[in-house]
């Protein structure tokens, strides 16, 4: 996915709008990216890197950390530093981390049938005795909650072991964590701090006042936010912070604390900015054209401009696509705009976003024209 929240974008009191940089959630996200790079596609340079410079050991120990512990490591308040929120990991009692985890999990609902739901502000009675009481009801209860491509039962059965030895546990994730800064990401933050700031600093600039909380989600992460899955979750927030990242690629990240929703975006300037920042056009350039970088991605956007809207199962069927491969394409796709994406009769259905294309020709005409 620091210090106290910087640079209010809404003044007015209460205050419930605010961009901050956020380190150690955003140091977290960009840990978590690591872990989840095999469904999804564009996150950027310094991941490509990472991933290819990481031995498999060290592949195969972040996974397990990552996805086996995401919800008991990420931080929970915010933090001067990443260095500091893991001397406060380490300080805590073992069996703490374990707690962490369970209430987390706690606070995510059961599924309705496909639908996984959002987490809710307190967590839910669970019986931990009867969760941690063997494997099986482990893996249950996991999925539970998740859906089936959710739960991978490798990672969960290794972490479901961790679990019976807190001090280990507590070893594995904090070690991992300070080596991973140390070896990979304390001086790419350094890099990219100040393009960060500049982002901050021209969010705060901009007057959110007279928009809707879900308008101004829009105007700040420059996406078009589905309504029937973001409204809800902004309006239950008492405040909510933007937290751009130089690694999210076209995605946008989460986090809850003490009723705070964080949304991490891809760094960015707003339109019309007095920033002279070139280092973030050329980032928000390089992210859009990294999803017109590839054949196939060509190849659906061609497809779905000629023939109109399309369910996801015609352009695998047209195109000769896996489920896998489909499902990584499009997400890419529509996060980075050149797609819009709508629910229609059970099934996903994509359209061209024309005005995208075009923000995308006008963005590369201005950084190299001026």
């Amino acid at each position: 996915m620091p210090a106290p929240q910087q640079s209010l974008i809404v003044t007015s009191p209460p205050s419930t709008l605010s961009i901050a940089l956020e380190p150690a959630q955003n140091a977290f996200h960009s840990l978590s990216v690591l872990g989840h790079s095999e469904k999804l596609s564009g996150f950027g340079q310094w991941v490509d890197n990472t991933l290819a410079a990481m031995s498999d050991e060290e592949t195969a120990r972040h996974r397990l950390v990552i996805i086996g512990f995401y919800f008991a490591i990420q931080p929970q308040k915010s933090w001067p530093s990443f260095p500091a929120y893991l001397e406060y990991l380490a300080s805590l009692p073992p069996q703490a981390i374990v707690d962490r985890l369970l209430t987390m999990y706690a606070r995510i609902p059961p599924r309705d049938g496909e639908i996984c739901h959002d987490m809710v502000a307190q967590p839910l009675p669970i019986n931990r005795q009867h969760v941690l009481a063997s494997l099986d009801n482990y893996l249950n209860f996991l999925y539970e909650r998740f859906s089936p491509e959710g739960v991978l039962e490798d990672i969960e059965t290794e972490a479901y072991r961790l679990l019976a030895d807190p001090p280990a546990l507590q070893q594995l994730l904090v070690s991992h964590l300070r080596h991973m800064w140390d070896a990979y990401l304390q001086g790419e933050w350094q890099r990219v701090q100040p393009m960060l700031q500049n982002a901050v600093d021209a969010f705060a600039a901009e007057d959110l006042s007279d928009m809707t909380r879900l308008e101004a989600a829009n105007f700040v992460t420059g996406q078009e936010l589905e309504e029937e899955r973001w409204a809800g979750v902004l309006q239950q927030a008492k405040q909510i912070v933007f937290v751009p990242s130089a690694h999210v690629g076209p995605y946008l990240g989460r986090f809850w604390h003490n009723g705070t929703l964080g949304i991490i975006f891809g760094a960015r300037l707003p339109a019309g900015a007095q920033i002279d920042a070139p280092d973030l056009s050329r980032a928000e350039i390089v992210v859009r054209l990294s999803a017109l970088a590839d054949d196939t991605r060509l190849s659906i956007l061609k497809l779905v401009a000629t023939e109109g809207e399309m369910r996801s199962q015609e352009i695998m069927d047209r195109l000769e696509l896996s489920q896998s491969a489909a499902s990584r394409h499009l997400k890419q796709l529509s996060a980075t705009g050149y797609l819009s994406e709508r629910r229609c009769a059970g099934a996903k259905c994509y359209r061209l976003n024309e005005d995208r294309v075009e923000d995308t020709l006008d963005a590369i005409s201005a950084f190299l024209l001026g």
